[in-house]
């Protein structure tokens, strides 16, 4: 449907902002967290949406500020008895690692904490998340490590000893992820 809308913000309140997009004004929830960290009304903004249209065919849209709130907003929602509105009060509550840490180790006290979860429902998050959460978590890690493993041997070829690869590898930002990007900012750091 709409994946992203890019546009001007009109209007900000508590839970929602007005986007305008071409001169259309969108109405978008948004978490509290979310609204704070975007600039001011007269600025322009580019936020990832997801579209729900209520039983009462009253369509809505919500707004994510990066593509991994949007992602653990759907995996929430594909809760049984969790709904849009219950996703965000949810990511509301809580950082999205927090949220996921809580899960992973079964701690329903920290989820029981937003309103309108109770420990019942906060059981049921864990039960059908965690396996999913695990699973994405594993993935990640195991492409991160394939790539830093193809990126050390690459580096190895090239005369680096394998005790400062893997060092300057582990100090990189995180949001360095693929292999040639890997190799250009370990050369870089080694040739300091």
């Amino acid at each position: 449907m709409i994946f992203y809308l890019e546009g001007k913000i009109e209007l900000k309140r508590d839970d929602f902002l007005v986007l305008d997009v071409n001169n259309v004004g969108y109405k978008v929830f948004c978490v509290s967290l979310s609204l704070s960290k975007l600039p001011r009304e007269g600025e322009k903004v580019k936020l990832f949406t997801y579209y729900y249209n209520t039983r009462e065919n009253i369509p809505k849209l919500y707004g994510f500020l990066d593509l991994k709130e949007l992602e653990f907003f759907e995996l929430l929602i594909s809760v049984s008895g969790i709904g849009p509105k219950g996703a965000m009060e949810i990511l509301a509550g809580r950082s999205i690692e927090e949220i996921k840490s809580a899960i992973n180790s079964g701690d329903k006290k920290i989820l029981s904490q937003v309103a309108g979860v109770g420990e019942k429902k906060a059981q049921k998050i864990i039960l059908e998340l965690e396996s999913k959460i695990k699973t994405k978590e594993k993935t990640k890690i195991k492409d991160s490590l394939e790539k830093n493993l193809a990126a050390e041997e690459a580096l190895i070829k090239l005369g680096y000893s394998r005790q400062k690869i893997r060092k300057t590898l582990k100090e990189l930002p995180l949001d360095i992820k693929e292999e040639e990007a890997k190799i250009k900012e370990v050369l870089k750091q080694l040739g300091k």
